[in-house]
């Protein structure tokens, strides 16, 4: 059950088909992406010693080949350590080192040049390796992908806990199956007319979401930006059409505002799915007088990849139904394959209407943690993945988010946890005490706010933690605000009070 089993039958199924695209470009039909995956995943194997299980990194921006070398690892049922390019390098490597990578693959070879800067004997190389290249070139006979067990892990997906170490999510060859038909059963119709555009990292939702389309035979689309422009996308979606992308809130906030300055209609568009953070009323409401129903809304975590809830396009777009409004503001219903409830600290379902956490069980239920057998536990209750987040649930299955029970702030549709950059604050010789919020921000969703207790007799500015922070971790998790304090606000057990200090910055923001 070897998921690069759909790149190897559509690429002998539709092998002139175009598979990817580099802006208009056309990089590789689909006989070339898997004849390139396949030398690759030899070159990896023979050359590199990766073996069935390794896990290999990828550590790079999205670009045409991000696909061929995803595909060359599954080929020889190796994992795949997908690593946002926005991270530091020493985030990276971080991860890097608690996955025991074999290989890691980056944009230069050049990353980590100093023999002790990656744990082990794991070995970067550069995706424009002349080994890597000449692999692609191979004329050997194409072999068929290493046949895998359904529960083989796939890829290894590092998320946060609220104690700011990343945890490796374990998701199986058997869990993107079922991401992968759930999408096309509830979230999109695929085709092999579509032409799915990567504008957010591939190494999150946007890169698995290529599964089901590799599978239609549509084609990838790798914008030349290699991220998110609204200029570009508008372009592409005239030039390619049935543009289909994975858009986080604020993107698609952004799309939408270039659409107002243009006269732009979303004509090309097919498809927008957004998730990933809280998408106002008001500004779907907007989207969707923009361009119309092109709109699908899914929720989903890490541990569940892209599948928990989905707002289909119609639901998105209706305005008869006497709970209309009420439904788009929800996150929908159970995706196909799911189930979900809202239950009480005791995992008893609540009532209807009435707060509790959301649980899932379900195909796409991950594996556990990557060697994190307690927290795996903790997560996961007689089969039910519990997610942290709070909500409710009406009589008709939709669900709507409350709250996060854990601190996570939502920037840009990427998770920043606070007791990571309250961490990184507090090695500064000058911090005495600090706490780390998220407030309401019209362009990212929510903005980073740090509030500063110095030393007494320091002296310290904005400025040298701004530096403090650049040097030290990746600049969106950066605060965007440091506001100095003479002490926080505390309940009689010592705990800050985060609510107190949101109404502090409400009041100092105004």
């Amino acid at each position: 059950m070897n998921i690069a089993s759909w790149l190897y039958q559509t690429a002998r199924a539709r092998p002139d088909a175009p598979a990817i695209r580099f802006g208009t470009e056309l990089h590789a039909t689909y006989g070339d992406f898997a004849r390139r995956s396949a030398s690759m995943g030899r070159y990896l194997a023979e050359v590199l010693k990766v073996d069935r299980g390794d896990r290999v990194a990828l550590f790079m921006h999205n670009c045409p080949e991000y696909l061929e070398i995803l595909h060359a690892v599954l080929w020889i049922g190796a994992i795949v350590v997908p690593i946002n390019h926005k991270l530091h390098p020493r985030e990276a490597a971080w991860i890097i080192g608690n996955a025991d990578a074999k290989v890691a693959i980056t944009e230069t070879g050049e990353i980590y040049p100093v023999a002790g800067d990656l744990e082990g004997e794991c070995i970067e190389c550069g995706i424009h390796d002349c080994g890597l290249v000449r692999a692609t070139k191979d004329d050997a006979l194409m072999t068929p992908p290493v046949e895998t067990a359904a529960d083989d892990v796939a890829w290894l997906f590092y998320t946060s806990g609220t104690t700011g170490r990343p945890k490796g999510v374990m998701a199986t060859h058997r869990n993107l199956m079922a991401m992968s038909l759930a999408y096309a059963m509830d979230v999109d119709a695929v085709s092999a007319k579509d032409n799915s555009l990567y504008a957010a990292p591939m190494s999150h939702g946007a890169g698995l979401y290529h599964f089901p389309i590799l599978r239609a035979g549509g084609c990838h689309v790798i914008p030349r930006s290699c991220g998110f422009d609204p200029t570009e996308i508008a372009g592409l979606a005239q030039d390619l059409g049935n543009l289909v992308f994975f858009a986080a809130p604020t993107m698609v906030k952004r799309q939408i505002a270039h659409a107002a300055e243009t006269g732009y209609d979303g004509t090309g568009i097919k498809t927008i799915i957004y998730g990933g953070g809280p998408m106002y009323l008001s500004d779907i409401d907007e989207a969707l007088s923009r361009f119309g129903p092109r709109f699908v809304q899914i929720y989903g975590q890490g541990e569940s990849p892209m599948t928990i809830t989905v707002l289909p396009r119609d639901l998105v777009a209706d305005r008869t139904h006497p709970n209309a409004s009420a439904r788009r503001v929800s996150v929908g219903f159970a995706q196909a394959g799911v189930m979900v409830r809202v239950v009480d600290e005791k995992m008893r379902d609540m009532p209807v209407g009435e707060v509790g956490e959301i649980v899932l069980a379900g195909d796409t239920l991950m594996k556990g943690y990557w060697r994190n057998p307690e927290a795996t536990a903790d997560a996961i209750v007689d089969g039910w993945l519990r997610t942290g987040d709070l909500g409710s649930m009406d009589p008709d299955g939709f669900v709507t988010l409350t709250d996060r029970s854990k601190d996570v702030i939502i920037s840009g549709g990427t998770n920043i946890y606070p007791r990571e950059v309250e961490e990184t604050l507090l090695a500064h010789d000058q911090v005495f005490e600090v706490s780390v919020i998220g407030m309401p921000s019209a362009e990212w969703g929510e903005d980073v706010i740090a509030f500063v207790v110095l030393r007494e007799g320091a002296s310290c500015d904005t400025a040298e933690l701004d530096n403090w922070c650049k040097s030290r971790m990746a600049s969106f998790k950066k605060p965007k605000h440091y506001y100095f304090e003479q002490d926080l606000p505390k309940n009689s057990y010592g705990k800050v009070l985060k609510t107190s200090l949101r109404e502090r910055a409400a009041q100092l923001r105004r």
